[in-house]
């Protein structure tokens, strides 16, 4: 019975810390979900009209304090019109277990659906520049472009960049299956020895991987090459299998397969870009 009491005295140790991730973990996925409801305006609203009755009690604001007492049961059957769409997406994705989802079949799609693209560009010697964030954010990045929250497909990246449209010259960010903006400006290297060949393309492709964790996808529009740029290096011509193994790779927290001097070893024709 020693081993009963031991395992009983190692879960009072470890049930605090485990309380406290499973309780995050919830809060985690429950603040996704919003987000990706849009009801996170809800969450906000009612996070304001707390904090209102809050000073409101804190500063014995009694008048106020009857007012909002007295809206209170109206505001919350407003809030239950009004986001009714939302809530019911948010139900409904309950239902259908989309709490405990991982997306890692939607994580593969985009980079088929990115990869696809590229080649259909490549062959038209369209110039494109997809941008993959991973775990650093880079939304200052995002708001220099035009927002899109549009659902991916390769239809629709080489749309944007195989006519000369007033998108067609910035870079799309992608994530979690969506384009989420499109003629973004990306920064450019400030690295002094970059081949001299390589155009703003290729330097904001550098420069944005430099600056966060992104996984950039270059098309040239000169030669037609496509390359891979993250971490802060630059992979020019790359095959279609060598990009999905290794974006696949990258966007799915593992270690890349094309690492430091593959090039030279391997002497597949990748060149690297420190």
């Amino acid at each position: 019975m020693e081993w009963i009491q031991r395992l009983v005295a190692i879960y009072n140790t470890l049930r605090p810390l485990l309380d406290i991730i499973i309780l995050a973990f919830l809060v985690y996925k429950g603040y996704d979900l919003l987000v990706k409801t849009q009801a996170i305006q809800l969450v906000k609203g009612a996070g304001f009209l707390v904090l209102l009755y809050g000073f409101a009690y804190f500063f014995r604001l009694s008048t106020l304090q009857w007012v909002l007492n007295l809206l209170a049961p109206g505001l919350f059957i407003a809030i239950a019109i009004v986001f009714q769409p939302e809530l019911r997406k948010i139900i409904m994705r309950l239902g259908q277990g989309d709490l405990f989802h991982i997306n890692a079949k939607q994580r593969l799609s985009q980079i088929d659906a990115a990869v696809t693209a590229a080649d259909l560009l490549s062959k038209q010697k369209r110039g494109a520049l997809m941008v993959f964030p991973r775990k650093i954010n880079i939304k200052g990045i995002i708001d220099t472009g035009t927002r899109l929250n549009a659902e991916l497909s390769s239809s629709l990246i080489v749309t944007i960049f195989a006519y000369d449209g007033p998108l067609h010259d910035g870079a799309i960010v992608i994530q979690n299956g969506h384009i989420l903006a499109a003629g973004v400006f990306l920064p450019l290297s400030e690295q002094q020895d970059i081949r001299k060949s390589f155009g703003t393309r290729h330097r904001a492709a550098l420069g944005v991987s430099e600056q966060s964790d992104a996984v950039v996808l270059v098309v040239s529009e000169e030669t037609g090459a496509i390359s891979l740029a993250y971490e802060g290096r630059l992979y020019y011509d790359l095959s279609l299998l060598e990009i999905l193994r290794t974006m696949k790779k990258l966007l799915e927290d593992e270690n890349p397969l094309l690492e430091e001097g593959s090039a030279e070893e391997e002497k597949n024709g990748i060149m690297e870009v420190r």
